[in-house]
């Protein structure tokens, strides 16, 4: 199994490699140069079986012999092992033809611990073998930083810098990665938006000397890891619901294409995926882009759902890429006027192929708080803001298949908006109790590669 850049001229890889690098050395983002195909018969097998189960049958084509089936199996087991739930992701029954499939019971309640619990088992694992010692540089919107510092903390050969926009969190996101003791943790709260400290990552990855220098590695949606491990619970729903003889469609709350991407994965494998569902909030260059064919940013707008307050969607890269035909030529033009002028035009017949693979919606901040308000009075279900987004659209795009909205995040996470919207103000879980007594450890950074670099480098000098 090998893995192309979406640009074209970085060096083929494998599994391994392509994990452990992350962002490809043209700037482009690592895909399999052939998507592994299940049987009808392989899919249907997976009815009932545990989530571990299912994990190691979807994954396990993608690997190349990088790790053993038994240790793969062993790392699988540890990942999930920390989730407070027996079925890992639970689905509850919304309508007639809607149901919620619920991503929030992993340590840090959002759907990010799904991927993110497994890459730190994988590079554990990996780091282990050859005893090297690597930095890891994120950017979060919200929920990626909390669940990289949770499945890093406390690692002796690795140090975790996460960088969050700076007073565009909600307060339990901000503590969750403020609050652990871990000295190989650092949160950095940086001045701008989630497109800003996306941007700084990727200069990072792109200034070769700094990466080599540090042995930087990226734990974004960006890693092809993180998007495999978010595969596996589209077929978990879906088997669970009649695939593969019956047709199943899925709503999702995205901002960065990662979680969409991964059902698109599910699909080419051959899950029978009827509808694909882009749900965004007021920041909806995904859905103008599907409807107008221009994807051009206009400012990342302050919401409700900050944890989709993106401008910028790395992963949409890989679905242009497919849509180009799997060519990396035009995709480097696409990203150089993305560059230049903040967007371009998407070709025709690209535009087509991804108008016949996905659909999508906008719900305005009104709309979401007055889905939260609902669906606590007519359905019993407290969302969060996100996964409130994500209902609204699927309610726009029900037909015959059953429709499975995926809650990202624990309503927990977001208690102003809820609160606003029906009054409760939900609690945390009891093993997040104390949360708000710890003490918080984070460093105020500006938007600057420089002074990033400068403090990357001082706090990793061995």
């Amino acid at each position: 199994m090998n893995y192309i850049s979406t640009r074209g001229t970085a060096p083929m890889l494998g599994f391994g490699e392509a994990m452990m690098t992350g962002l490809a050395r043209d700037g482009g983002l690592y895909v399999p140069e052939i998507v592994p195909a299940l049987t009808t018969d392989e899919i249907a097998a997976l009815a009932g079986l545990p989530y571990e189960e299912v994990a190691f049958r979807v994954m396990q084509p993608y690997l190349g012999g990088f790790f053993s089936d038994t240790e793969f199996k062993g790392l699988i087991a540890k990942a999930y092992a920390g989730f407070h739930h027996t079925a890992r992701a639970p689905m509850v029954q919304l309508a007639s033809n809607h149901f919620l499939l619920e991503l929030f019971h992993g340590p840090t309640l959002a759907f990010k611990d799904f991927a993110m619990q497994l890459i730190g088992q994988m590079m554990q694992a990996a780091l282990a073998k050859t005893g090297e010692r690597i930095t890891i540089v994120g950017a979060t919107s919200g929920d990626t930083g909390s669940a990289a510092i949770e499945a890093f903390r406390g690692l002796a050969n690795v140090d975790v810098f996460i960088l969050f926009p700076q007073g565009r969190v909600s307060d339990v996101q901000r503590r969750q990665m403020t609050t652990p003791s871990e000295s190989n943790v650092h949160a950095l709260a940086m001045d701008g938006d989630f497109d800003d400290c996306q941007a700084r990552v990727k200069d990072m990855f792109n200034d070769f000397a700094f990466r080599d220098g540090v042995r930087l590695a990226g734990v974004n949606s960006i890693n092809w890891a993180r998007v495999l491990a978010q595969v596996v619970y589209y077929f978990y729903a879906g088997v669970a619901l009649g695939a593969p003889y019956r047709q199943v469609s899925f709503t999702v709350p995205t901002g960065n294409f990662g979680d969409i991407f991964a059902g698109y994965i599910a699909q080419c494998m051959g899950l029978p995926i009827e509808k694909l569902v882009i749900a965004t909030n007021q920041n909806d260059i995904l859905d103008r882009a599907l409807k107008t064919g221009e994807y051009r940013t206009n400012g990342v707008q302050a919401s409700i759902s900050p944890s989709m307050d993106i401008q910028v969607s790395s992963n949409f890269e890989r679905a242009l890429f497919d849509a180009y035909g799997g060519e990396g030529e035009p995709i480097v033009g696409l990203m150089e006027r993305m560059k230049q002028s903040g967007g371009f035009r998407i070709a025709d017949d690209a535009l087509e192929m991804l108008r016949a693979t996905f659909s999508s919606g906008r719900c305005s901040e009104e709309e979401t708080l007055a889905t939260i308000a609902r669906h606590r009075q007519t359905t019993g279900e407290v969302l969060c803001p996100h996964s409130a987004v994500g209902v609204k659209v699927a309610e726009e795009h029900i037909g015959d298949a059953p429709m499975i909205t995926l809650a990202t995040a624990h309503p927990a996470k977001f208690p102003d908006a809820v609160e606003k919207a029906t009054g409760l103000r939900p609690g945390l879980p009891p093993h997040m109790a104390g949360l708000f007594d710890k003490p918080e450890r984070v460093t105020r950074v500006p938007n600057d590669l420089a002074a990033l670099q400068a403090l990357v480098r001082e706090r990793t000098a061995r």
